[in-house]
């Protein structure tokens, strides 16, 4: 019986891309608009972009920028989220900061970056920090936060240090939030890397999406956008299976 829900599930996940796809086909086949293909041309045109190695161009030049900046997001931007739920003073002074960054629309600020440091690779790797640092810093601090005191408490009062109560009782009481963060900011990196590449300078898969246009290959446009959203869909659900296999369901659920 265990074993049937999951088969059941898979058949309704598989139903609903068929559902999804039998619309866009239809869709494109009515059409809506001419520069909105059916399923199965873009389909066809995204084979045609693999086999020539378009496509596996395209992601070597987007994907560089994008795990630079997704690494650095990782590493300083959980750091200082954790920094700012420890100590008040650090919380005291950047929290405004955050949560003014996490509220402004940031996508505005890739023409200042371009402007202060050109159409390098420094340019986007700061376009997916700009994005995707706030949402990470703002959940890590708040997984820090809302840490539950009655745990804290008895580690306190069987005489426990602060780093073990740091260790043994914070860290894993917030990993749930902190890979939710990881995951909203790894989404916002992928939209920061596309509007980057088409508005810095068309490279990777932003070259793609602007080249087809400009020539009417709605099909091969199509294509790569849908491409890149797969990938993202892909490795956000890489990154909630890292967290199933690294953390108990009591720490994710609480």
């Amino acid at each position: 019986m265990q074993r049937v829900k999951p088969i059941a599930h898979r058949i309704l996940q598989l139903l609903s891309f068929v559902f999804f796809f039998g619309v866009w086909e239809l869709a494109g086949r009515w059409p809506i608009s001419l520069a909105f293909p059916p399923f199965s041309e873009t389909f066809l045109a995204l084979l045609r972009m693999i086999g020539d190695g378009s496509l596996f161009k395209a992601y070597v030049s987007t994907l560089q920028p994008l795990i630079i900046g997704i690494v650095i997001c990782g590493i300083a931007g959980i750091g200082f989220g954790i920094a700012m739920g420890l100590s008040r003073s650090i919380e005291w002074l950047s929290l405004p900061v955050f949560i003014i960054l996490q509220a402004a629309p940031m996508a505005a600020m890739i023409p200042l970056i371009t402007y202060m440091y050109g159409i390098g690779l420094t340019s986007k790797v700061l376009a997916v920090v700009v994005l995707a640092a706030p949402v990470i810093v703002m959940n890590s601090y708040k997984g820090i936060r809302n840490t539950n005191p009655s745990l804290i408490q008895m580690c306190r009062a069987f005489l426990g240090t602060r780093r073990q109560e740091v260790i043994k009782i914070i860290l894993p009481h917030a990993a749930a939030l902190i890979f939710a963060g990881l995951r909203l900011g790894l989404a916002m990196g992928f939209i920061g890397i596309v509007i980057a590449e088409l508005m810095i300078t068309p490279t990777g898969i932003g070259d793609l999406i602007t080249y087809h246009s400009s020539v009417a290959g709605y099909a091969e446009m199509f294509a790569a956008i849908t491409s890149m959203v797969a990938v993202a869909a892909r490795t956000i659900h890489a990154l909630e299976r890292l967290e199933r296999k690294l953390f108990p369901p009591e720490i994710r659920e609480s």
